[in-house]
């Protein structure tokens, strides 16, 4: 696997590749990397003969009071992971090639609507960051595909509209969320957590199915069903942000006719800010 940190060497790297008529997929991550990204990493090499992996913990996305300096960062056994999993290149960017004049000066990329909803409510200009740093990926890389996991569904979904609207032209693909035996959704910040607090957390995975479950039963009171979850959550000494039954599509509040349905969550185990989903077809 070669290793890329400057712009202009990646771009000097993937104009080879092209030129020999290589496809190439993009993997874009924030590094402390578990088997749900070694999962995208293999799906990527299914779909292209270069696979390239981003390692990049982008300050644009952190709010003031959040843990963008705790963040976990393990990049030599990030590296033997993406290797095994047959990525071709990585590239690891520091923050001052990324933002050479400082987040203040940098132009942003902002998807309206679709961003303003659940996390990006909850965590303000967030989406913002994670648009701007993934379309400057996209223009980097200039990627045929790039995938992603729909543990953060919202985000791919703030991914998506943006690729269309701005003819990005690039091949989306959503990978199902990883989990632990227990059906707790694999995350970089399960690494905060206590063995008890991973314990309350099932809660999370527990409620989101039994909620689905009474939906696909007849139950279209929805807002009932999302004030049920989060007295539940707070019964388990959990806070919850929101707990929402969603149209799949915008992310809007779902109504009784829709039928493409996705619930979305997020809440607090101790100080860990967890989220989560389920998508209900019906």
């Amino acid at each position: 696997m070669k290793i890329c940190h400057q712009v202009s060497e990646l771009r000097k790297l993937l104009g080879c590749y092209r030129r020999d008529g290589k496809s190439i997929a993009l993997v874009p991550t924030m590094g402390n990397l578990h088997s749900g990204h070694v999962r995208l990493v293999e799906k990527a090499v299914g779909l292209a003969d270069i696979v390239v992996s981003s390692i990049f913990v982008n300050p644009m996305q952190f709010g003031r009071n959040e843990d963008l300096d705790k963040y976990p960062r393990t990049p030599d056994a990030d590296i033997e992971k993406l290797t095994a999993a047959g990525c071709g290149v990585l590239f690891a960017p520091p923050a001052s090639e990324m933002y050479p004049l400082g987040l203040d000066e940098h132009t942003v990329v902002s998807v309206p609507a679709i961003s303003d909803r659940h996390c990006g409510a909850s965590r303000p200009g967030h989406f913002d960051g994670v648009a701007t740093v993934v379309s400057k990926l996209f223009n980097i890389v200039q990627p045929d595909h790039a995938v992603f996991g729909l543990k953060d569904y919202q985000q791919f979904k703030v991914i998506s509209k943006m690729n269309a609207d701005l003819c990005f032209g690039i091949e989306l693909t959503g990978v199902a969320t990883e989990r632990d035996a227990n059906g707790l959704a694999l995350s970089s910040r399960n690494g905060y957590l206590s063995a008890e607090e991973k314990q309350t957390a099932l809660t999370i995975i527990q409620t989101l199915r039994q909620t689905a479950e009474s939906i696909r039963n007849g139950e279209r009171n929805y807002t009932a069903l999302e004030q049920q979850a989060k007295t539940l959550f707070e019964s388990r000494q959990m806070r919850p942000d929101y707990f929402t039954v969603c149209r799949a599509d915008t992310l809007a509040p779902a109504v009784a006719d829709d039928k493409n349905l996705v619930i979305l969550t997020a809440a607090y185990v101790g100080t860990t800010r967890l989220i989560d989903n389920i998508e209900v077809n019906l």
